[in-house]
């Protein structure tokens, strides 16, 4: 676990959400089952499989070491979170708070907004580090369409989540989001998301699914920048194998003349061609601007296996 700890060694103190170490990337042989954020103030360890319990106590050794130096006189917070095969096929997870407290309510932090997280229950912790450069993208597109129309862009946000996606398109002068999901909690934690950076107005929220709401979308269009984000797998609600194309179908008639679309697959087993070729059958018209580059912690030896975000652009 060196690289681990190394990582841990040299990190600066950490102010917004961010991976700190990326094991499953690959590019650290033998702890490829490791990972480390931080949700400040606390430190999410997370491994993949069944670990000792010396390899913690060396992990929370290093940890404390390394806070005395970057903060000094403050309290170190971490929690253990055990993923392995036979948990996670049952979507659950192992977790222990080591050392500290955790807050209650606790809100991080990322590129100037503020998003409600817990990251003492379940896998999902309420904000997905991966997609900061796609936050970070669609921050940039909303603001450049507010540039050529001053009313503001019209947003289709699907899989919203916890709609982090929404928070920044509204800051960044959107006129109006629809934010989608078929869960009631994501939906309500969007809502508090939305509350805490101080968005009142422009926001909706569906908690329906998404394939079977497609009228309500559809009149609600159409719109500057559609973003689908989907799980890559989802029992009962989504399968990227087969579902994508019935989402892809869509885009041309959501999309005004000139609006982007961001494609979002999280499967390592699925590669670029997965997105690019059914695109190419089901929305020839769209054509594919660039691919965004994730954050660099989350660099992974096989690039086909990380995280895939691609733009989109429809016809003017």
């Amino acid at each position: 676990m060196q690289p681990l700890l190394d990582a841990i060694a040299t990190m600066a103190l950490p102010t917004d959400a961010q991976r700190i170490f990326h094991g499953r990337g690959g590019r650290f042989p033998g702890c490829e089952h490791w990972s480390l954020d931080a949700y400040p103030p606390v430190f999410v360890l997370t491994s993949f499989q069944p670990v000792a319990e010396e390899d913690l106590a060396t992990v929370g050794a290093a940890l404390q070491s390394r806070w005395e130096a970057i903060a000094p006189g403050e309290p170190l917070n971490w929690v253990f979170q055990c993923r392995h095969e036979p948990l996670r096929l049952q979507g659950r997870a192992e977790t222990r708070l080591m050392a500290g407290a955790v807050p209650d309510p606790h809100v991080v932090t990322e590129q100037g907004a503020r998003f409600r997280v817990h990251v003492l229950k379940g896998q999902n912790h309420g904000l997905f580090l991966d997609m900061a450069e796609g936050r970070r993208w669609v921050r940039q597109c909303v603001a450049a369409h507010q540039a050529r129309e001053p009313r503001g862009a019209k947003v289709l946000n699907l899989f919203a989540y916890t709609c982090a996606f929404s928070v920044v398109a509204l800051q960044a002068g959107a006129r109006q989001v629809v934010n989608v999901d078929m869960s009631h909690g994501a939906i309500a934690i969007g809502q508090q998301n939305h509350q805490l950076n101080g968005l009142t107005t422009g926001a909706g929220f569906l908690a329906h699914d998404i394939f079977s709401t497609w009228g309500k979308i559809t009149r609600g269009g159409p719109y500057g920048l559609v973003i689908v984000d989907p799980p890559s797998y989802q029992k009962g609600s989504f399968v990227a194998t087969k579902d994508y194309a019935r989402l892809m179908r869509r885009l041309p008639d959501l999309l005004a003349p000139g609006g982007h679309a961001l494609l979002c697959l999280n499967a390592p087993e699925l590669g670029l061609d997965f997105l690019q070729g059914q695109m190419q059958a089901l929305a020839p018209d769209l054509a594919l601007v660039e691919r965004l580059a994730n954050p660099a912690v989350f660099a992974d030896v096989q690039a086909e296996r990380a995280l895939k975000v691609l733009v989109y652009k429809a016809p003017d």
